[in-house]
């Protein structure tokens, strides 16, 4: 599969090629505050096949409930958020999908930090839902 995405500038482009993990959906709050909604819609790919270019990308470190940072990558003219990667998970990078140029092949098949979620959010019908992360 090809994905491609771009900040809302045009100042942050990047490419996969690959299999996604898995696409999901994270209620967490600092996604909450991240996307300034709900959450946000992740794709979990290898780290090392993801092609970010772009000289205004910033990254901004929030502390995850297990101790651990999520060092999360944004274009720092636009503010659009590219990429979270969590030392939790080694190798993993999470994109965030709302900067892909085609989302028509987002289907979550799990959502996250459900206890978190706005009380107004329907769950997604069919998908495995945690509580937290998964372990």
């Amino acid at each position: 599969m090809h994905l491609e995405g771009q900040c809302n500038c045009e100042g942050v482009h990047y490419q996969y090629d690959g299999e996604p993990d898995v696409v999901g959906f994270c209620h967490c709050k600092a996604c909450q505050r991240q996307a300034g909604g709900s959450g946000s819609i992740f794709i979990c790919v290898d780290d090392g096949d993801l092609k970010i270019t772009g000289d205004t990308i910033k990254k901004y470190i929030t502390r995850a409930d297990s101790g651990l940072d999520v060092n999360r990558f944004f274009c720092g003219t636009c503010g659009s958020p590219i990429v979270s990667r969590c030392v939790g998970f080694p190798g993993k990078a999470f994109i965030k999908a709302g900067t892909l140029n085609d989302t028509s092949m987002l289907n979550p098949t799990v959502e996250v930090w459900c206890e978190e979620a706005q009380p107004w959010m329907p769950q997604i019908p069919g998908v495995d839902r945690f509580e937290r992360g998964p372990a």
